[in-house]
């Protein structure tokens, strides 16, 4: 027999890779933001690390400056501008199924709604939680507590803190205790964006998803409408120290989100100006590989409508009047309006959006 001699084979031309500027991303959940498996931040945490926050969580309640308000009361005395002491008010603790599709996936997530917040927002969708003290007064430990009845009861796919801006330091508590009792879920802070830096690393290792809602941009706006001035200021910095602690969002191959920042822009009628620039910040400052979710469900609520009340002169009495508060904003977006901020974000190079299904199927 012929010994076996190999052909050399003709070498193929190399393939022309396109300039990356010309390749269309269609899919988020791809590498690199798929995981195969995923552990949260806070089992990674050493005893020494654990024990550290514990005492500057317990410093913090005691002069309360965590919040860009900075009270600086004694929270196990009185209250500030939250009118929350030590322990944390909680008005609906259960599985909730109206978040993104990714948050909630199948089994709901573990939402935890704090009552009050270090906002007023004129506009405000939950004002009857985030206006009002109404709920139940819970310790950090038995706060943590019902973390655990969440994911062993509900089978929830996280734990989702939502307003929890006033109450860090007992949520950074409750995450430690709930940690030491068996909390195996990813943590969600889910957030207006009115946190201080200070806040955020207290934070940090404690939480794995990131979701703040940025708002508005312009000062005049946010006084008038939040009632805090320096709130954009406040939220382009507090983003981007969120972003520098998870990263892009990231999912495991059953499309739940399990770390990573999330953000949210509820489009105002009037203020598509707005945000369109916070469109650009997130592309230009933050990530272009920012999972955003442009949200068009703005109605008037909370103050918004309302009949204004003149005093009479020379009388405390007073009189409801024809007209109404707030009345730029008494009624819903456009059409129009929501795409000009998707277009502007587009534009900027943001391409990561929570939209929903093009088929009948669940939206994972």
């Amino acid at each position: 027999m012929r010994p076996f001699t190999p052909r050399l084979l003709r070498r193929k031309p190399p393939i022309r890779m396109q300039p990356a500027a010309q390749w269309r991303r269609s899919l988020h959940l791809a590498p690199p933001f798929l995981l195969d498996d995923y552990m949260p931040r806070y089992m990674m945490m050493s005893s020494v690390d654990s024990a550290m926050k514990r005492s500057r969580a317990y410093a913090h309640l005691r002069n309360c400056n965590l919040c860009p308000r900075e009270c600086g009361v004694n929270r196990y005395e009185t209250t500030g501008m939250c009118l929350i002491g030590d322990t944390a008010k909680v008005n609906v603790i259960a599985p909730h199924f109206g978040e993104e599709p990714c948050v909630q996936g199948h089994n709901g997530s573990g939402s935890v709604f704090f009552s009050m917040c270090n906002l007023r927002c004129s506009f405000c969708q939950n004002h009857d939680i985030s206006h009002q003290r109404n709920g139940m007064d819970l310790t950090p430990e038995e706060l943590g507590d019902w973390f655990i009845k969440l994911q062993q009861v509900g089978s929830v796919h996280n734990i989702n803190l939502i307003t929890p801006e006033h109450v860090v330091p007992q949520v950074a508590l409750a995450i430690l205790h709930a940690k030491d009792n068996g909390l195996r879920v990813p943590v969600i802070y889910n957030t207006s964006a009115y946190d201080s830096l200070a806040s955020l690393e207290l934070l940090d290792g404690l939480v794995d998803i990131y979701l703040p809602d940025f708002k508005l941009w312009e000062p005049a706006s946010t006084k008038r409408l939040l009632k805090a001035e320096d709130y954009a200021a406040t939220a382009r910095e507090s983003i981007k120290a969120m972003q520098a602690q998870v990263g892009d969002l990231c999912f495991t191959p059953d499309g739940i989100a399990k770390k990573g920042l999330l953000v949210r822009h509820l489009v105002m009628p009037g203020y598509e100006a707005e945000g369109e620039i916070i469109m650009r910040f997130l592309a230009e400052e933050v990530s272009k590989d920012c999972f955003v979710n442009i949200m068009e469900q703005y109605h008037p609520d909370a103050h918004v409508g309302k009949p204004k009340r003149r005093s009479k002169k020379g009388s405390e009495a007073e009189e409801i009047t024809d007209d109404v508060r707030y009345a730029d904003i008494n009624r819903a977006v456009t059409q129009e309006e929501i795409s000009t901020v998707r277009k502007a974000a587009e534009k900027a190079g943001l391409w990561r959006f929570c939209d929903p299904p093009k088929h009948d199927g669940f939206n994972l």
